[in-house]
């Protein structure tokens, strides 16, 4: 996706991913076999659980269920379009590089897609916690999983 879009292009796929997100819902059959982690914030609606199904070290599916704001649920939903068939490296380099784009640092847009949007929201830092809460309960749930796999 290219670095110069427009505001008005940016807004347009995050109100997309928060009017018809994809993967807003809770897994549709065997949820017992998903992990699953609680994340919410004090300083905004956001009451969200992440799933994921692991697959031997990939992420063979993930979606999200609960209330959130607009940046919460566009980012979430990205990510999860985003992480749906990659091993946990190729996870958490994508999230370590959004993480990175959030907080102004180097980051390769080569692997964000569309989570690319988000690339301004440290310029208001209240948003700070609404687009990346979805992807630190992934990164914790990658975490906790490769733990208890090795």
């Amino acid at each position: 996706m290219p670095i110069s879009l427009s505001p008005q292009m940016m807004r347009q796929i995050i109100m997309e991913h928060y009017d018809n997100p994809t993967f807003k819902h809770k897994p549709e059959s065997n949820i017992e076999k998903y992990e699953s982690i609680n994340m919410n914030s004090s300083n905004c609606i956001d009451d969200i659980t992440i799933y994921l199904l692991n697959d031997n070290g990939v992420v063979s599916d993930c979606c999200f269920d609960g209330v959130a704001c607009t940046i919460s649920t566009a980012s979430t939903d990205i990510m999860c379009q985003l992480l749906i068939g990659k091993s946990f490296d190729e996870a958490l380099y994508i999230i370590d590089q959004y993480k990175h784009m959030i907080h102004e640092e180097d980051y390769d847009d080569t692997v964000l897609d569309e989570a690319i949007v988000f690339m301004n929201t440290s310029k208001q830092a209240a948003r700070i916690k609404c687009a990346t809460i979805g992807w630190d309960g992934m990164e914790e749930i990658i975490h906790s999983c490769s733990k208890e796999h090795k």
